[in-house]
């Protein structure tokens, strides 16, 4: 699978729109497995901690406002504490990254290498368990398929590691025209990256910060943004929603691109 844009000039020649969809939240439902090797990374970095082998109620409140992978560790971690206040921490998540990070001396890159050496060992080890802990949602298969036949083609723009995002997807028979993993940068880099090739493009995300940072950056104006309705959200998230910001629910995503929200 390819990591990178394609080469031909005639792709981006096209008139139909590049529809760049965000991976965890917007195309596949893998909260058992984030629990799973966050876990197991928070419990190799700290062993005196005791997690539950289940998700918690609090991570999964967390994960809408977790953006990468090694806060998800982090978060491990912090639900590990018994003098934990779950309600400050949903308040101020942000603001509670750093104490955190201090309280346990840890950085970020570390938390990060180990997640991935937690997900590699699982899938030389026992791969179909791995794969196992994740899960399409319903009708994207057959939707992300059918997008050919509109005229518009489609990839994939994710925090996770691009290597797994890659195993997952052949797993599920998919295959993006390209796809890019946090390693190749921020998303407005990306898209702005994307943009330069002239061909219209679509973003289509479930969180709500991703895409107010994108429609603040005045050079990816021309980009369609939509927030879907499934996923890791906020209670919030489809409050007073921007005219610039697309509602996608599961049947307008299933409904010819012409219907989608503009």
């Amino acid at each position: 699978m390819s990591f990178a844009p394609p080469a031909a000039t005639g792709f981006w020649a096209k008139s139909g729109p590049l529809i760049v969809f965000d991976f965890d939240g917007v195309l596949m439902d893998g909260m058992p497995e984030y629990w799973w090797s966050a876990r197991a990374a928070a419990l190799q970095l700290a062993p005196e901690l005791v997690l539950p082998e289940q998700a918690p109620a609090g991570f999964t409140s967390l994960r809408p406002l977790i953006h990468k992978g090694w806060e998800m560790v982090l978060m491990a971690a912090e639900l590990g504490r018994p003098d934990l206040n779950l309600e400050e921490l949903l308040a101020d998540y942000d603001g509670a990254l750093p104490a955190a990070l201090a309280r346990w001396g840890w950085q970020p890159e570390r938390l990060q290498r180990q997640l991935e050496q937690v997900r590699n060992a699982a899938i030389a080890e026992a791969p179909a368990a791995w794969l196992s802990r994740h899960r399409l949602y319903p009708g994207v298969k057959e939707r992300l398929q059918r997008l050919g036949q509109e005229g518009a083609d489609w990839m994939v723009l994710t925090t996770k590691g691009a290597a797994f995002a890659a195993r997952l997807l052949a797993a599920a028979a998919l295959e993006p025209s390209a796809l890019y993993g946090h390693e190749h940068g921020s998303k407005p880099e990306v898209l702005h990256q994307l943009l330069d090739h002239g061909r219209p493009l679509w973003f289509v995300e479930d969180r709500r910060p991703t895409l107010a940072t994108v429609r603040a950056d005045s050079r990816l104006a021309s980009v369609r943004c939509f927030l879907v309705s499934w996923g890791y959200l906020c209670p919030q998230d489809a409050e007073a929603l921007p005219a610039d910001i697309g509602w996608l629910t599961p049947e307008l995503f299933a409904a010819p691109l012409a219907q989608w929200p503009q």
